[in-house]
């Protein structure tokens, strides 16, 4: 028999480790927009310091010719991008320490459900990993493929996360009565779920083109840099369309199911308000010159949609329709 304040202990943990992780990438999204990216040149010091310097005069006279030695041309010290990248460290080693609580609290598991404790020291494993790539992505002068890994590891790591809270409370979702919902929804949400993951893939490139663009121009006259997106770009913003009737379909049947589910009619709502600020901020970058605010929301709403489709295939899958 499962210690209920334990049980409850674990998925309170799991829960806050799994936004933690949303916010680790708004925040990635955040550094990115700003390019801090290179804001330390070196890991897991920066600038050679535990704790980043304030101010040029903290550092020796040539230090732009000692990292261009290392191979990071044109170093130049920048106190705020310093600290935006250095908080976004600071914010991927606490979300290292909550996986281990969650990790911990999760052995109670170990008699009735050994998979909860096995995939929670699986993610131990891969956060560690994720932290050994975030070396690699400063090392390669960050490199937009090792970017893209970077995040779409970030994605696995919540994918597992939200599995493994769900699974630990089975009972709750068995209670959930999805009867009332088409027989085709479980098809339309696998659907959805590939377009949403297809939809990131492109997002991902054209995200390292705004990079390469950006670079080229400095994070100056952003209202040019359109003007040399490549085609995927193009394809990636009309795709939008069908992820968003697509998503209208699932929340709508969600919503007309709340009689019986208030946490599918909660879903619903929420999946709608996810998909439209997603792609209103994704209007924003292409017709307002790619405002640094829109970048990080729109990579969060993407993060987010396909973690709550996630959610609700999960709950499809162990509900009274299926159990």
């Amino acid at each position: 028999m499962i210690d209920i304040e334990a049980a409850l202990r674990f998925r309170r943990i799991g829960t806050i480790t799994i936004f933690a992780v949303y916010f680790l990438i708004l925040v990635g999204g955040i550094v990115r927009a700003s390019g801090a990216g290179m804001g330390c040149p070196d890991w897991p010091t920066c600038f050679g310091k535990l704790i980043p310097p304030t101010d040029i005069s903290q550092l020796p006279p040539d230090y732009k010719t000692i990292y261009a030695e290392r191979g990071y041309q044109n170093t130049d010290f920048n106190p705020v991008k310093t600290w935006t990248e250095y908080l976004n460290r600071l914010t991927g080693a606490s979300i290292g320490i909550l996986i281990l609580l969650t990790a911990w609290s999760s052995r109670i598991y170990l008699k009735s459900d050994k998979t909860v404790f096995y995939l929670c020291l699986a993610v131990v494993f891969i956060v560690g990993f994720q932290a050994w790539l975030g070396s690699v992505v400063v090392a390669s002068n960050l490199k937009p493929l090792m970017i893209t890994l970077h995040m779409l590891l970030a994605l696995f790591i919540v994918a597992l996360l939200i599995y493994v809270i769900a699974r630990s409370q089975r009972e709750f979702f068995q209670s959930l009565d999805t009867q009332s919902l088409p027989h085709v929804f479980k098809g339309v949400l696998t659907a959805a779920l590939a377009m949403t993951l297809i939809q990131v893939a492109m997002g991902t490139q054209v995200r390292e083109a705004v990079d390469l663009i950006a670079n080229e121009h400095a994070y100056i006259d952003r209202q040019y840099w359109r003007d040399d997106l490549p085609i995927i770009f193009y394809v990636h913003r009309s795709f939008s369309s069908i992820i968003l009737f697509t998503n209208l379909w699932l929340a709508w049947k969600l919503y007309r199911s709340s009689a019986q589910n208030r946490l599918l009619h909660t879903l619903g709502i929420a999946l709608t308000v996810m998909v439209v600020i997603a792609i209103l901020a994704g209007v924003s970058l292409d017709r307002l010159g790619f405002p640094a605010a829109a970048q990080p929301i729109h990579l969060l709403m993407a993060n987010f949609i396909f973690g709550t489709q996630f959610f609700i295939y999960i709950c499809l899958i162990y509900s009274k329709q299926n159990s």
